[in-house]
């Protein structure tokens, strides 16, 4: 997208009344931990009418990782490292998934129509990009160029079933490379945790197409990095988000000092 292009594109967000796209939770912090939650919030820009859908359905896995926010936020005041919040609904535009591509402003989800993203103009969506996809991938590459930044994830929430299909396992950590060390930290939380079932690469596999930070913000930094998928019926209350932030901490903590003493 060209500067010229941008300057074209009128603001979707009206000052004021719209939130701000991005919310920073321990600006600045010197941990080694960054968090960031794409689906944290379901805001939808006054102009664009709800995109045609009834309140309920805002609610709903479709638009927002419920209960991702809240463990999200919990984890990143116990560690004291920086969180990156998107507030809009995956719905209005998907902030991880690269821009341009079906999932990044779907016309279905989980075989629910949404009207306003129907026949959408260039103009239309590329006025979504400009004004709430791309401060946040700012952000994430600002954050993620940090010198002290050492470990990189992303938190996410997914539905027991979608399109039809069971996605039996408590959580997931998806990632494809060995840089990530994903499989030592699925395996470290499954010591933990026994009891639980753990998804290797579960509910879905990160692709180039289909996902975003973790193809082009984490893998480029060379860091330890997952994107962890809790079922959201875990978290369907505070004292559950409560539980799974603990659950996060202590499997970070030891990580981290697993990752020390091996590398010190």
């Amino acid at each position: 997208m060209t500067k010229s292009k941008d300057s074209t594109i009128q603001n979707l967000l009206i000052p004021g009344i719209d939130p701000e796209p991005v919310e920073i939770i321990n600006n600045g912090s010197q941990s080694p931990f960054l968090f960031v939650c794409e689906h944290a919030g379901n805001a939808i820009p006054q102009k664009l009418n709800g995109l045609g859908l009834p309140a309920s359905k805002l609610e709903l896995h479709i638009a927002v990782d419920i209960g991702a926010r809240s463990v999200a936020t919990k984890l990143a005041q116990r560690l004291a490292c920086t969180l990156i919040l998107q507030r809009y609904s995956r719905l209005v535009i998907d902030c991880n998934r690269p821009i341009g591509t079906a999932g990044s402003i779907p016309a279905v989800s989980d075989s629910i129509t949404i009207p306003g993203n129907h026949h959408i103009t260039t103009q239309n969506r590329i006025q979504r990009e400009v004004s709430i996809f791309a401060p946040y991938a700012t952000q994430c590459k600002t954050k993620i160029a940090h010198h002290n930044i050492g470990f990189v994830y992303s938190i996410h929430s997914f539905t027991p079933r979608m399109n039809g299909q069971n996605r039996p396992w408590d959580i997931g950590f998806l990632y494809r490379n060995r840089d990530s060390r994903g499989e030592q930290l699925a395996a470290l939380f499954h010591n933990l945790w026994p009891d639980l079932s753990v998804g290797l690469n579960q509910p879905y596999f990160i692709e180039d197409e289909t996902d975003w930070f973790i193809p082009v913000c984490a893998e480029t930094r060379g860091v330890p990095h997952c994107l962890i998928e809790i079922r959201n019926d875990h978290l369907r209350t505070a004292k559950d988000c409560d539980l799974w932030a603990e659950r996060l901490y202590q499997l970070f903590t030891q990580f981290k000092n697993q990752s020390d003493a091996t590398y010190s």
